[in-house]
């Protein structure tokens, strides 16, 4: 296509020194997701990722990284209670029990969305953003998880702050929690 020309075809776009980041992610946010990506390109894997507190921001933190497309499958925002069981394969009794906001959930979810996706890593956001409580759990309640080739496994970050503010810090979390989880050594700065 021609006439395209704009920002988009303008070349590299400079992150600043003092980490302003892409749009909605942040500084920090994008330096984690090259980390992920470097570490899944280091042992050929691939990403999957199934959100609902988060609601797409995870997927943006990731796809905001240039060549993202090597090693992001996909994503998927379940942000209804029974898609989370209708398209990530979450448990109904578990969900009827306990709600969308477990850390079971969250597990379920990524394992899902891995299996879904055809990805070598699932992550999952689930949890509570506010400004009111949700199903007797408090704003701020958290469960992250990856699901990858050595299992599954889950962190529960007690969050603080406004609505917003909690979202992009569970992006934070969930990529910290991914970079983690490679075996590539990505985990350290």
């Amino acid at each position: 296509m021609s006439g395209g020309a704009g920002p988009v075809d303008s070349g590299p776009v400079d992150f600043g020194a003092a980490g302003s980041g892409a749009a909605g992610s942040g500084g920090a946010d994008f330096g984690l997701a090259e980390r992920v990506h470097a570490g899944l390109r280091a042992e050929g894997g691939t990403l999957a990722v199934a959100e609902s507190l988060t609601g797409g921001l995870l997927a943006a933190a990731l796809v905001d990284v240039p060549g993202a497309s090597a090693t992001f499958r996909g994503s998927v925002t379940a942000y209804a209670t029974e898609l989370k069981a209708s398209v990530l394969g979450v448990d109904e009794g578990l969900l009827a029990v306990h709600g969308p906001v477990h850390p079971v959930v969250a597990r379920q979810m990524a394992e899902g969305v891995r299996k879904l996706l055809g990805a070598t890593y699932g992550v999952a956001t689930t949890g509570v953003a506010g400004p009111e409580p949700q199903d007797g759990q408090p704003v701020g309640t958290v469960h992250l998880a990856v699901a990858g080739p050595g299992g599954s496994l889950v962190s529960s970050p007690r969050l603080s702050g406004e609505r917003a503010t909690i979202r992009h810090r569970a992006v934070t979390a969930a990529l910290e929690l991914l970079v983690g989880r490679l075996p590539s050594g990505t985990s350290t700065h």
